[in-house]
C-alpha cells in the first residue's frame, strides 16, 4: 500500500464476430454500442432503451495488442453512468497500451435492482471471452475495471462468478464469468452502514433489503482464494465513498493470499477518473500500469 502526500488541487446477439466486423470496429472512431443479449435481458420489464443493456467494443489498435482485454463498469450510484471519464476515456487509455476494451451500459435503478446489474456484468465478461479469437486476445486474460458503484459491481463480479453453463443453447453462456484480474477505483464495496454509500445500497437493493442479501453483497466478506488479483485506488478523504471500503477489501484479499495492491492518496475528491488535471492524483494510472506490467497483462504472452 502507498500513501501519497496532499494534493495541490482541492449486445451482443449470439455472438459470432467475423474478422471483417473486427476490422471495421478497429477503423471506427466511434464504435457503435451493441445489445448485450440476443433478445430481452433477463427480468426485463419493458423494451425501452433503459431496458436494453449494451456493450461498446474498443479493439486494441492493429499491431499493438497485448492479447489482454478489460470490461469497464462506469460509476453513477446505480442510477446513472459516467460513460465519459469512467468509460470512453478508460477505453482510450487501455487502447493506448494495447488492451482491448469493452464499456458496459448496465441496467439501473429505480427501474431495476439486484440481480439485474450483476447479470449484465457477468454477461459482459462472458461476451468478451466469446469474442477473444475475433479480436485477438486470450480468454484467460480478461480483466474488469470499475469506478464507484461500478467498483461495487466489479467487486461483486470478482466474488460471485461461475464457470459457465456447458449445456446452454447460447454459446456465450458456456464461458466463465470469473475475471482474471480486477481494478477498483474509489469503489463501493461494503454495505455495512458504518462505511456504506447509502445511495448505492438503496438503489441496488431497495429501501428495506433482506439482511442476508446485504451480507452477501458486502463483498469484503465474500473474498476467497479464488478472487482474482486486484488493484485498488482511493483517496483518504473521499467525501462520497469512505476509503475503508478499499481498505477492508484489500485486507480481505491479503487474508486469502490473493495478489493485491492498494494506493491511497491523502487528499482528493470522489469520481476523478484518470485525474488528468491534478498533478498529484494523475500519477495513479502510472501505478496501475506498473502493476499490470508486473503481472504480465501488458506483455504479449
Amino acid at each position: 500500500m502507498t500513501l501519497r502526500r496532499r494534493s495541490m488541487f482541492a449486445a451482443i446477439p449470439a455472438l459470432t464476430i467475423a474478422a471483417s466486423s473486427s476490422a471495421q470496429n478497429r477503423s471506427s472512431k466511434e464504435p457503435v454500442p451493441r445489445p448485450l443479449y440476443a433478445g430481452a435481458a433477463p427480468g426485463a420489464v419493458g423494451k425501452e432503451e433503459k431496458d436494453i443493456p449494451e456493450i461498446t467494443v474498443y479493439p486494441a489498435p492493429d499491431g499493438s495488442s497485448t492479447r489482454t482485454a478489460v470490461v469497464v463498469f462506469p460509476g453513477g450510484g446505480y442510477v446513472g453512468l459516467a460513460m465519459g471519464h469512467e468509460g470512453k476515456d478508460i477505453a482510450a487509455w487501455l487502447n493506448a497500451r494495447g488492451v482491448t476494451a469493452f464499456v458496459l451500459k448496465y441496467r439501473l435503478a429505480p427501474r431495476y435492482h439486484h440481480p439485474a446489474m450483476l447479470q449484465d456484468a457477468q454477461r459482459a465478461i462472458r461476451s468478451a471471452r466469446s469474442m477473444s479469437a475475433a479480436l485477438g486476445f486470450e480468454k484467460n486474460r480478461v480483466g474488469i475495471w470499475g469506478f464507484s458503484a461500478g467498483g461495487h459491481l466489479a467487486s461483486t463480479a470478482s466474488t460471485h462468478f461461475d464457470a459457465g453453463n456447458a449445456g446452454a443453447s447460447d454459446p456465450i453462456e458456456h464461458e466463465s464469468s470469473r475475471p482474471d484480474f480486477a481494478v477498483l477505483c474509489y469503489p463501493v464495496v461494503s454495505f455495512d452502514d458504518a462505511i456504506a454509500h447509502a445511495g448505492s445500497k438503496r438503489n441496488l437493493l431497495g429501501p428495506n433489503p433482506d439482511p442476508s442479501l446485504v451480507e452477501n453483497l458486502s463483498n469484503e466478506k465474500q473474498v476467497t482464494a479464488q478472487t482474482p488479483p486486484t488493484f485498488l485506488f482511493h483517496t483518504g478523504d473521499d467525501p462520497g465513498v469512505p476509503v475503508e471500503n478499499s481498505v477492508r477489501y484489500y485486507l480481505a484479499l491479503r487474508k486469502h493470499r490473493v495478489p493485491a495492491e492498494l494506493h491511497v492518496y491523502e487528499h482528493g475528491p470522489h469520481g476523478v477518473g484518470l485525474a488528468p488535471f491534478d498533478p498529484i492524483l494523475s500519477s495513479w494510472p502510472l501505478r496501475l500500469e506498473d502493476w499490470m506490467r508486473f503481472h504480465g497483462w501488458l506483455s504479449k504472452p
